[in-house]
This record gives C-alpha cells, structure tokens and sequence, in this order.
C-alpha cells in the first residue's frame, strides 16, 4: 500500500511539473501538422480603439514613472485612451496625476474617490466609462515595452479570443537575493507554461500586470474576490472563449523586497486560489469544457491543492518504506531529505543575508509550498481582505 501511494505520489509531482508540459507539446506538435496558416494580413490591419487602465492605490512611488512609461506607448494617439482610477489613496498619488504634463490631444482621464473599497470595485465604478472594444489593465509599478499595446490586440482579431494575457518578468540584479531568483525562475518557467497553454487551448487566468479584455465581456465580479484578474478572466473563457498569450507584451516589475514580503503575496495569492476554484466549480466538468477543464485541473487545482498536499504524503511514505529495509527507498529518502535541508540552511543563510544562488530554489520552492497551507487557513477563516497592502518591491 504504501509503494502505491508513495509512487502515485510521485507520478502526480512529475505531471504537475514536466508530465502535462509534455502531453500538451506532443499534442501541439501533432496538430500544426494539420493546422491552416494564420490571416496574418487581418491581423496586421486589426487596430481598434483601446483603454488603457491603471488602477492605483498609494502609488507615489511609481506613478510619474508608470505615467510616462504609459504615455511611450507605439500606438496611434487617437484610438489609446488612458483612465487612471486611484481611490482610496491618501499619499501624493493623485496630486502627481493631475499635475503630470500630458500633451494636448492626448485622451487621459483620473477618477478618483476617498472610500477605499478594493481594485475591484474601484475597477467596476470606472467600467461605464469605457466606450473602447478593447480593455487593458496593467499595474502601477509595473513598467510595460513600448509595443505592449500593438502586440495585445493583434490577437483580438481573431473573434474567438476573449482575453489575452501578457507576459512578467522580474528584474533581477546581480546581486539579488532568493526572492529575486525565485520569483525569476518561477516566471520564466510559468510563460514558457503559459505560451504552451495558449497553443494548446486558452492560457489558464491572467496576471494583474498586464492584461487585456474585450470590454463587452466584462463580467461581474465578487467584491470579495481575492485574485480578481484570474477569476475574471477564467470567466470569460468559461463563456467559451480563449484567453491567448502575448510574450512579447511584457510587463517588468523588480522583485519583492524580501522573502517576508514575497511570503505576504504568495499567502494572499494562495487564498484566492482556494476561493477561484470553488467559484469555478463548473470547469471540473470535462463533458462541457474540454480541454479548458483539462487545463484547470492540470494547472491550477493540480498547482494549488493537489501538488502541496501530495509533498509530505510522498515524505512519509518514503520514510516508512526506508525503514523496511529497501536500499531503493533509502537513498529516494536521502535526496528528499538533502533537498528539505538544503532549502533550511538557504533560510538560515538568508536570515544572515548571506547569499548562496544554489540553493535560492530550494528554499523558494518550500516557501512557495509552505504559504499554500497558510493560505487554505486564511481561505477557511475567510480573512484574507480585498483591501490589502501590496507587497513591498526592492
């Protein structure tokens, strides 16, 4: 009994990580074989109107850069629409915003409120205001490339494309501690994912950081909802839609300013995970979904819950069957418990800031594990606010 759950184990570890990346690209490959060339001439000359949204809460920081990383943007003045919306803020946010020096003729508009009730009721006061068929939203300390815009909405063009997800990436200096690996590895290995997802079927949920809608398909949203960008876009693809990739529409931001800080977001994104599965529900239906329920039960329900329940099952079964007497067994427990330890001392290390990149992901991968059971409690006790203060930057 305890072979077979310790090697299903295994097999659910290996799917979630290389296994289901692999049925997709065996998948891919096999399909282009039969697949007909896009229209690239329609994608080409596809250009209709967007707004280009920036939601902002206490953002002195990063606005007047945000501003003018915006303003940069390759696209026609006359279709880019720029609405900030900043309620809530109490810093000099909204005095940086109203005193920025945009250039006439430029559409740029700030709303603003004093109540503060969250992203995604600030997002939803703005949405009537919205007369664009495209919507993009990107974060405030968030830097974009100057062709984000152009390169989000060829893929529009195509009618069954309902959303369309950029790409992240951490800026990582030299120096950089393990949240900076980390988080970098993690992102580089999620758009590789990701832009296997979009081949395959839909990218599985956008990132806050970039990404873009069509505006009539905005649906409502919880106001408690914790990752709102992820639920809004699973439920438009639920709609029968796709959500596609767009890599090179990139959104840069530095890491977080500490692996506590890092812990605080991942805590947060962990809860949202537990609560956007029980609201999406309807996708375990594979009969209706397809190969949209394949995607979210392989990437996310496997990612979120299966995966992190199944770690310390795998460890207690190695342990019982090490101490039968199985050479085989003994030495899988040595290399699980080398990597448990490696990622203690990369801990303990950090604690004394002192930095060695080889066991940066170790450590990460255990933090990472680690606020998923932070976060299933949070969901459980239904704490985890809406109004929550983002995660400090480096």
């Amino acid at each position: 009994m305890w072979e077979i759950i310790f090697w299903a184990g295994m097999a659910i570890v290996f799917y979630n990580f290389i296994g289901y990346g692999v049925l997709a690209y065996l998948f891919v490959k096999v399909r282009n074989l039969f697949k007909r060339p896009d229209e690239s001439n329609r994608i080409k000359s596809y250009e209709p109107e967007v707004t280009f949204v920036i939601p902002a809460y206490n953002e002195e920081r990063w606005i007047a850069d945000k501003i003018a990383n915006s303003l940069a943007l390759e696209y026609p003045t006359k279709k880019l629409h720029f609405l900030l919306v900043t309620d809530g803020s109490d810093d000099n946010t909204m005095d940086i915003i109203d005193n920025y020096p945009v250039a006439e003729g430029v559409s740029f508009r700030h709303f603003y409120q004093p109540g503060r009730n969250g992203k995604i009721a600030a997002v939803e006061r703005i949405m009537p205001e919205i007369k664009t068929p495209i919507s993009i939203f990107t974060d405030a300390n968030a830097m974009v490339n100057k062709e984000a815009v152009r390169n989000i909405v060829k893929h529009f063009a195509h009618p069954k494309v309902g959303a369309v997800s950029g790409e992240k990436r951490i800026y990582q200096e030299a120096t950089g501690d393990a949240t900076a690996a980390g988080e970098g590895i993690y992102w580089k290995y999620e758009s590789f994912m990701k832009n296997l997802d979009a081949q395959f079927y839909s990218v599985i949920g956008a990132a806050g950081e970039l990404f873009a809608i069509r505006t009539e398909l905005s649906p409502k949203i919880p106001k408690d909802s914790i990752i709102e960008d992820f639920f809004l876009t699973m439920t438009i693809a639920a709609e029968g839609y796709r959500i596609a990739y767009a890599p090179d529409a990139y959104a840069m931001e530095s890491q977080s300013a500490s692996v506590k800080e890092e812990l605080k977001r991942k805590i947060r994104i962990a809860a949202g995970g537990f609560q956007s599965v029980t609201r999406l529900a309807r996708l375990f239906n594979i009969f209706k979904y397809g190969r949209l329920s394949f995607q979210f039960i392989s990437r996310r329900v496997f990612r979120w819950i299966v995966v992190p329940i199944t770690l310390p099952i795998i460890l207690i079964a190695n342990i019982i069957l090490a101490q039968q007497g199985h050479s085989g067994y003994q030495t899988l427990l040595f290399l699980q418990i080398g990597f448990y330890v490696l990622a203690l001392i990369g801990y303990l290390l950090e604690k004394r800031q002192l930095r060695l990149k080889a066991l940066f992901v170790p450590y990460y991968f255990c933090v990472m594990h680690y606020a998923v059971y932070r976060g299933f409690f949070r969901f459980l006790k239904g704490n985890q606010s809406v109004l929550w203060e983002r995660a400090k930057r480096a």
